[in-house]
């Protein structure tokens, strides 16, 4: 801590602490005596006995399945030259051919059953998997299941003649930045450590899987750690240690943890059934920007906007490319990622209330959700009839060159008959519909969510767009596959 006039004191000490609640100095016989936070020994002595370390032995070759790849992460992004901790990619560092060994955390969570959690990239490729607990005893364990996507492993070890001591999980939606929290695990082969820090921030996205959430601590977390559990000061599980920023492979206070909340219900699928069981919604979605916002005549950018509605999944027929979903089952949709964390979450078969603004109208309707599978390629859309207007030969708008949708268009660009709307067959270099990715081929399905199917229509639309005063134009292109997708682009 720097003062800005710097106190000077004669014949004796000035000493302080920074504590838990705050800055604490007592002056004793004219001296400063200082004291420590409160000492977190008691709670952590009642938690050690439940953590475990989690050790493998694998046969691995120098690119063999056992390898954890680095996440894709954003160009320009910090993680990128600093993501040191479980994720490292390790693709030019070669392995020796032979049995190999690798080193995690763990924790009890159901005493009598020898239920343990850890994460999946402890225990990848692994021939055997070794739980080894604080009393320097070890038992084999069977892999109950694994979550790729969430990086979570469950493991069964057989508890006859053995007490375990189990730890529950708590409420991670209950955190709040600042809260102190506790780590043990097994750091660089230490097994039993203890670290203590805050929760730094929350809901962090690393690049790691579709369901990024994470926690973030500066509780020192160290290769070892990986799978072991994060404490708050109730001594409940309320995350699973899993990343690091590090430069060198040692803890630089950036740690990351799967929240309790949502390892909970990995968990207790891979208990009930060993695979997770997803909730899908069977839909096409992108983010609301500024830009589609304003094209919509939004007030701001709020909700997940859908792109396409899968043929014959869940919410065909209920939702439409276009709609805008805000709430889901109760919850507030703020982006995509909150929508694909809500939706698998969701139990498979549940009716789900989906909240959405249809045309500036706000709606909600019920859905039955199917469920994800695992390879699940969500790729097609509905159809869109076309009308009658009479076709023109072509028309120039927003840099683009557009005409009728015909037979010899399809045939020279290889679109689907499944596919309607008008034909984009140019696209000026350089101007804006170039820079948004439209290509010639595309095909224009709605401007501002109406559909179009002739040259005249797009012009009118653009008309109609400008007259009101919009700045962009909101349009659903259809690739030669029918796949959807929405592009803004602006009028003036």
């Amino acid at each position: 801590m720097r003062f800005a006039n710097p106190l000077r004191v004669t014949g004796g000490f000035l000493l302080a602490a920074i504590v838990a609640g705050g800055l604490v100095a007592a002056p004793v016989d004219g001296r400063t005596q200082s004291r420590g936070p409160a000492s977190v020994a008691d709670l952590a002595d009642g938690l050690l006995s439940a953590v475990v370390n989690i050790s493998t032995t694998q046969n691995v070759t120098p690119r063999g399945p056992g390898r954890v790849p680095m996440p894709q992460l954003p160009e320009g992004s910090p993680f990128e030259e600093f993501f040191g901790e479980f994720f490292r990619d390790q693709e030019n560092r070669p392995l020796p051919p032979g049995p190999g060994s690798s080193l995690g955390s763990g924790f009890v969570v159901d005493a009598d059953e020898g239920i343990v959690v850890t994460n999946n990239h402890v225990i990848t490729g692994a021939a055997e998997i070794i739980v080894n607990f604080s009393d320097g005893s070890k038992v084999d364990a069977e892999l109950v299941g694994i979550d790729t996507k969430t990086d979570i492993a469950v493991l069964k070890i057989d508890t006859t003649g053995r007490t375990l001591h189990e730890v529950p999980f708590g409420d991670s939606e209950k955190l709040r930045i600042g809260d102190w929290v506790m780590a043990i695990g097994n750091p660089f082969g230490f097994g039993g450590s203890v670290t203590v820090g805050i929760v730094s921030a929350r809901n962090r996205q690393i690049g790691s899987g579709p369901y990024d959430d994470y926690i973030q601590t500066d509780a020192a977390i160290n290769r070892g750690n990986s799978g072991g559990p994060l404490f708050n000061m109730d001594g409940e599980v309320i995350g699973i240690n899993t990343a690091i920023i590090s430069p060198s492979g040692g803890s630089i206070g950036i740690g990351f943890a799967i929240p309790s909340n949502l390892a909970r219900n990995v968990v207790d699928q891979l208990r009930e059934f060993g695979e997770t069981r997803r909730g899908w919604l069977g839909v096409r979605i992108q983010p609301v920007t500024d830009e589609i916002a304003e094209s919509l005549g939004l007030g701001e950018a709020q909700g997940v906007l859908l792109s396409g509605v899968e043929k014959d999944g869940p919410a065909e027929g209920l939702l439409e490319a276009g709609d805008i979903i805000i709430g889901f089952d109760g919850a507030v949709v703020e982006d995509q990622r909150e929508l694909r964390r809500l939706v698998a979450e969701a139990p498979v078969g549940r009716d789900v209330e989906v909240e959405i603004l249809r045309k500036g109208e706000r709606k909600t309707v019920t859905v039955k959700l199917g469920r994800l599978a695992e390879d699940e390629q969500v790729a097609s859309a509905e159809d869109e009839e076309s009308g009658d207007e009479q076709p023109v030969a072509e028309a120039k708008v927003l840099g683009m060159t557009v005409i009728e949708l015909n037979d010899e268009g399809r045939a020279k660009f290889d679109i689907s008959e499944d596919v309607n709307g008008v034909l984009v067959s140019e696209v000026e270099e350089g101007n804006v519909a170039a820079q948004q990715g439209v290509q010639p081929g595309d095909v224009i399905v709605e401007i501002a969510l109406t559909s179009v199917s002739t040259p005249k229509e797009v012009l009118d639309q653009i008309e109609d767009l400008k007259a009101q005063g919009r700045k962009n134009a909101l349009l659903m292109l259809a690739s030669k596959t029918g796949e959807l997708r929405f592009v803004t682009l602006r009028m003036d």
